[in-house]
């Protein structure tokens, strides 16, 4: 399982974002607080829509009580500090849970947690004048990744809402009128 980890987010658009994405791709979404926002705030609701009610969440007051819980296995870190692309780590075992953390988005993690853990500090590719990318993006990025690399297991592939080849029954459909 993906577990999403956000270091003391400070937007409630981009938490409400990566929510929606949670609950899309069956993530779990840790939340490290202190935080400056609720999680009952109106924008991140309106941002994570519905979706919001169909999410795993699990809040942690301090990063103590996150590394307490779940130790560093499987921890990766994901930050313009490291040298290794997140695209040549290994995640395609579906069986074992991947906890990718995030930092804020004015500072992202602390540094003497990324020292601690030179490892385990995967960056994503950028132009080297760019200092950081979207949050939001970011876990889209990674999690999508660990996905493909799984060959999406457990996700639809094809319309699932609307039905199979929605598009061409459509257009059928409006032909005839």
């Amino acid at each position: 399982m993906i577990h999403v980890v956000l270091y003391r987010p400070e937007k409630p658009q981009n938490t409400g974002n990566i929510m929606r994405t949670c609950v899309a791709i069956n993530a779990k979404l840790h939340i490290i607080g202190p935080i400056t926002f609720s999680i009952q705030d109106k924008d991140l609701k309106r941002v994570g829509m519905d979706y919001i009610d169909n999410l795993k969440l699990e809040y942690y007051p301090t990063l103590e009580d996150f590394i307490s819980k779940h130790g560093n296995k499987n921890l990766y870190y994901i930050t313009r500090y490291a040298d290794e692309p997140y695209c040549q780590k290994d995640f395609s075992d579906p069986v074992k849970d991947y906890f990718i953390v995030f930092g804020r988005e004015s500072t992202g993690i602390p540094h003497d947690l990324l020292r601690a853990n030179p490892d385990r500090l995967l960056r994503i590719p950028m132009v080297s004048d760019a200092r950081s990318l979207n949050l939001s993006n970011c876990v889209a990025i990674i999690a999508y990744e660990i996905l493909r690399q799984q060959n999406f297991i457990n996700l639809a592939t094809s319309e699932m809402i609307k039905g199979d080849h929605f598009l061409e029954k459509e257009a059928t459909k409006n032909e005839k009128k």
